[in-house]
C-alpha cells in the first residue's frame, strides 16, 4: 500500500515536471505591441474611427466614461516631439518598445484584461516593468507613484515611485503572487500617487502572468528522493521475506 502511494505521487510530480517546462503565459499582447489603429496614441475604451486614438488588443482602457488620461507610447520617440505624450527624460539599456502610460493625477483609467481558464485555488504569478517619468513642459518634484494591481477581488501595490524635477526613475521588475478565486478573473493596473506633483507617468511593460509551480529542479530532486524511497522499501521488504 505505501509503495502504491508512493508511486502515484511520484506520477503526479512527473506531471507537475512536464508542464514546469512551459508554464503557459496567461496574458495577451502583455508587451502593448499589438494595437486597432496604431501606436503612439490616447487610448479610448472602445475601438474609434478616429486618427488620434487608438485600443490595445486584449486591453480594456475605461475611466468610467471613456479611456480615461492612457496612452501607448514608442519608447524611441518618447522624449521628442513626434511622442503622443513626451518626457522630459527617458533612459534604458533594454528596448521596451511600446509600453502603456497614464498619469496617475489626471483622469487615469483603469487597464484590464480578462483572464480565462484558472484553477479555483491555485496560485499564480505576475510580472511587469514599470517605471516613472515627467512630461515635458512642466516642473516639480514626482512622489509615490505605484501601479494598484488588481486580480479578481485581490489587490496589490507596487513599490512607490519618486522623482525629482526631470528625472527618470529607472525600469524596475514587479513580481506578485495571487490565488485564483474562479476560473475567469480581471487582471487590472491603475497609476495613482498619494503626493501631488507635476504630470508623473507611470510606464508598464512586458505584464505577464502564469501558474505558479516548482522549479524544475526542486521536482526532481522530490523525484530522486521517492525513487530512492522505493528502492530502500523494496530491500527491505525482501530482507524480511529472506
Amino acid at each position: 500500500m505505501r509503495i502504491r502511494s508512493i508511486l502515484s505521487c511520484l506520477s503526479v510530480l512527473a506531471i507537475i515536471t512536464a508542464n514546469t517546462a512551459g508554464a503557459v503565459p496567461l496574458v495577451v499582447n502583455g508587451n502593448f505591441e499589438l494595437m486597432t489603429n496604431g501606436g503612439n496614441k490616447q487610448l479610448s475604451s472602445k475601438p474609434l474611427n478616429v486618427a488620434n486614438r487608438t485600443t490595445l488588443v486584449g486591453w480594456t482602457s475605461s475611466n468610467g466614461n471613456d479611456g480615461g488620461y492612457n496612452f501607448v507610447l514608442d519608447t524611441g520617440l518618447i522624449t521628442t516631439g513626434a511622442s503622443a505624450i513626451a518626457l522630459k527624460k527617458y533612459e534604458s539599456v533594454v528596448s521596451h518598445g511600446n509600453v502603456f502610460a497614464s498619469d496617475a493625477l489626471y483622469y487615469p483609467g483603469v487597464l484590464s484584461q480578462s483572464i480565462t481558464g484558472l484553477t479555483p485555488g491555485a496560485s499564480y504569478l505576475l510580472s511587469f516593468d514599470y517605471a516613472l517619468g515627467q512630461q515635458s513642459g512642466f516642473d516639480g518634484p514626482n512622489l509615490n507613484n505605484f501601479w494598484h494591481v488588481g486580480f479578481g477581488k485581490a489587490v496589490q501595490d507596487s513599490k512607490k515611485l519618486s522623482i525629482e524635477n526631470g528625472g527618470f526613475s529607472g525600469w524596475q521588475t514587479a513580481t506578485m503572487k495571487f490565488t485564483a478565486e474562479s476560473a475567469d478573473q480581471v487582471l487590472s493596473f491603475l497609476a495613482l500617487s498619494n503626493s501631488p506633483g507635476a504630470p508623473p507617468f507611470m510606464l508598464l511593460d512586458n505584464v505577464d502572468l502564469r501558474a505558479d509551480v516548482p522549479e524544475p529542479s526542486t521536482v526532481s530532486m522530490m523525484m530522486l528522493g521517492g525513487f530512492g524511497l522505493l528502492g530502500f522499501m523494496a530491500r527491505r521488504r525482501k530482507a524480511t521475506a529472506q
